[in-house]
């Protein structure tokens, strides 16, 4: 709606707007959530466990847990994707593509050793559960059948992979800037997400040394240092190395359940009650992927500008080339 002329962005902010389907089609949610002076008549009162209900409840004062929940939502991950595409269209001005699956729903897991490129996108986007390996991902579609069965829910584990990505981005002076801790609270941002891994930092945890780090090798024929090995995800002492750069984040399994069990208290009557059920699906994994790729982007894109600034498309791709001669 603004920001873009001829198919080009002008510098000014860029604006999208996008359309909530339930708000259009129900009217229940215009007296629900109505601007207008007034009150529900069917206040939410039995917060949900694993869910932002009960603490921002107590934070801001609020006696409706709808308050809290419609803006805690992970909708708001929507508008996150749309400025993330807008990422990754001037991150490929640089050579960079970045790609998402899933590696584990529920107990079913890809086998160690899956990393995909770029050409295997349009194979992981036609998979009902977005997964680069067919065996795996019938095992997680039968662990969402029965999970769907018991009206429960899943969680997994999604792995964002990002190719072609520059040398030097982030740093290891300042804390704040390295690139590490940036992806990790970006990425621990997105609702329902527990844990995030760089490259195999859970795994390496366990091993000894000789064992848990990439070696330096000379690539003679392209004159450039390469890792043998992906378990540092692509970073080292908080700066990408030009390898892929990976990272992996755990979701938990959905705090709204289709058959509620989860046991909570009304909050006015302080009497034991299961929490209420609100739309919901059985799992929002494979869709967590495509938010993780979002984040990521914007956190190289952020650093890729820090790093080679310039106050247009051409002069940004001109300084990162300019950079790259050096390393030559």
């Amino acid at each position: 709606m603004g920001g873009v002329r001829h198919g080009r962005t002008l510098g000014s902010p860029v604006a999208i707007e996008i359309q909530n389907s339930e708000w259009f089609r129900s009217d229940k949610w215009h007296a629900e959530m109505s601007p207008e002076p007034g009150a529900t008549e069917t206040p939410l009162t039995q917060p949900r466990p694993g869910h932002a209900d009960l603490v921002g409840m107590q934070k801001y004062g609020f006696s409706d847990a709808r308050d809290v929940l419609e803006r805690a939502s992970a909708r708001e991950t929507a508008a996150r994707v749309a400025a993330g595409s807008l990422a990754k269209l001037l991150l490929s001005h640089l050579g960079v593509g970045i790609l998402s699956h899933v590696v584990q729903m529920g107990s079913a897991r890809v086998p160690g050793g899956t990393l995909p490129g770029m050409d295997d996108l349009a194979r992981i986007d036609a998979s009902e559960v977005r997964c680069a390996d067919e065996d795996t991902a019938r095992s997680m579609i039968t662990e969402i059948k029965n999970a769907a069965r018991e009206g429960d829910s899943l969680g997994g584990i999604v792995e964002a992979v990002a190719h072609g990505v520059p040398i030097g981005l982030g740093s290891h002076v300042h804390w704040d800037r390295k690139i590490d801790a940036l992806l990790a609270q970006a990425v621990m941002s997105i609702q329902a997400v527990k844990g995030v891994e760089i490259g195999d930092g859970f795994e390496v945890a366990g091993l000894v040394g000789s064992k848990a780090h990439d070696p330096i090798l000379w690539d003679a024929q392209n004159a450039r240092y390469v890792r043998e090995g992906h378990r540092s995800g692509g970073t080292e002492g908080g700066i990408t190395t030009g390898e892929p750069l990976i990272v992996r984040a755990a979701m938990k399994p959905l705090a709204t359940l289709n058959r509620p069990t989860l046991k909570t208290v009304d909050t006015v009557t302080k009497e034991e009650t299961v929490s209420f059920k609100e739309r919901t699906d059985v799992t929002a994994v494979p869709a967590l992927g495509v938010i993780v790729e979002t984040m990521v982007a914007l956190v190289l894109a952020s650093e890729a500008q820090r790093k080679f600034g310039g106050d247009s498309l051409r002069e940004f791709v001109a300084n990162a080339e300019s950079f790259k001669n050096t390393l030559r």
